[in-house]
């Protein structure tokens, strides 16, 4: 509802904000030598400028709030949540959300900085994923940067590799927080690896076997909750641990599915970022079906950022388990990769053992052997992935 403000060029509206984001509204505008108001009405105009709904934000227990705005702006804010087919709390906290992200607090150096995010993926299984998910988190923790793995696929490779249990269904996961019912602070439930190369910067966040009904769920989420965005699901639920960590890495299922497009999503260049900091890394095969599905996620890439107006930066190939015996097939495939130019090849990694003997022992490859020419090129691939 809306009342006349004493000078006439201003109303007074109501609605409902969650707590946490009220107050963090208070602070930053302080902070900032704002008026609140002010930064409530360049929150919304901004959010309206969009062209398509934020990341989901968590309303639960929102509770009522007022201020004043400019004679109009609430109306047309509520018409643009009913296009976008969110609630009126849900358009205020995303705008709020919004504001907050792009005005960090002057008082806490790096604050409001995304973390770099590397959506290491192919819908072709088989083609390495999981270790050059693992090895490029294990060369950005070796280099003094604080990582987030995040293992995404219900086949849990990742956390068995790295000798750590998945999370049993029914049990709070990140599956649960990506459909909104979370029972606890995911903090809880990453788990550090334990070597000394890493110093402690290097965390898991383990798989999860509820990730196999991953896409049916969200796909009735979205159909039946109002103003549910699937694509955004992802972000929703990692967001709180963002400030912890300078990279986040992404191990991906073998699949085109929703949990895709949100992973993908995820990986987008925000409006605070230069390109080529987050983004695909796309292990392949030198071999052609890897061409083939290579040339399918490049479609469902380019849809998703049609659908949604986004920008999603390919970081480059990674040529994996390469074997110049294999004869002709082998080194023309490679050669037909490297002729992309774009995305580029960031390092071609030779079928050799010490990987599989790192997971045969549950050891991070850098650890067991930091020398090793395929360590070198996880290093080569964390380097090139980084602009």
């Amino acid at each position: 509802m809306a009342s006349p403000y004493p000078q006439g060029d201003r109303e007074k509206v109501a609605s409902k904000l969650p707590s946490a984001l009220r107050q963090a509204l208070k602070v930053r505008a302080a902070e900032l030598g704002l008026d609140i108001q002010d930064a409530v009405t360049t929150a919304i105009t901004n959010w309206r400028d969009q062209p398509g709904p934020g990341p989901q934000v968590d309303t639960a227990g929102a509770d009522s709030y007022s201020t004043w705005l400019p004679a109009g702006l609430y109306d047309a804010f509520r018409t643009t949540c009913t296009e976008r087919g969110l609630s009126y709390t849900q358009g205020l906290a995303q705008a709020v959300q919004a504001w907050l992200d792009a005005h960090p607090s002057p008082n806490q150096p790096g604050a409001g900085l995304d973390p770099e995010r590397k959506i290491v993926c192919n819908q072709k299984g088989g083609v390495g994923k999981t270790a050059v998910s693992a090895g490029i988190a294990q060369a950005y923790a070796e280099a003094g940067k604080r990582v987030l793995l995040v293992d995404y696929d219900p086949q849990g490779h990742l956390s068995e590799q790295l000798g750590v249990q998945q999370i049993e269904p029914g049990r709070d996961s990140l599956v649960s927080h990506m459909c909104g019912e979370g029972q606890g602070d995911l903090r809880d439930l990453v788990v550090a690896i334990d070597d000394e190369r890493f110093a402690k910067r290097l965390h898991l966040l383990p798989a999860c076997f509820d990730g196999f009904l991953l896409d049916s769920t969200l796909g009735i989420l979205a159909a039946n909750k109002r103003g549910f965005q699937k694509e955004a699901s992802l972000e929703v639920a990692l967001r709180p641990l963002e400030t912890d960590y300078d990279v986040i890495v992404i191990d991906c299922p073998p699949s085109l599915g929703i949990a895709m497009d949100a992973a993908l999503y995820y990986g987008r260049r925000r409006r605070s970022e230069t390109a080529g900091v987050s983004g695909v890394v796309i292990p392949v095969l030198a071999e052609d079906s890897s061409s083939t599905a290579y040339g399918m996620l490049s479609e469902q890439i380019n849809a998703l950022c049609d659908d949604l107006s986004l920008d999603i930066d390919y970081l480059g190939l990674v040529v994996n388990l390469y074997d110049s015996r294999r004869g002709y097939v082998a080194t023309s495939s490679l050669e037909a990769w490297k002729a992309i130019g774009d995305p580029k090849v960031l390092a071609v990694i030779g079928d050799l053992k010490e990987q599989r003997e790192a997971v045969r022992k549950r050891q991070p490859l850098l650890s067991y052997a930091p020398l090793s020419d395929q360590a070198e090129a996880m290093r080569q691939v964390a380097r090139g992935a980084t602009r």
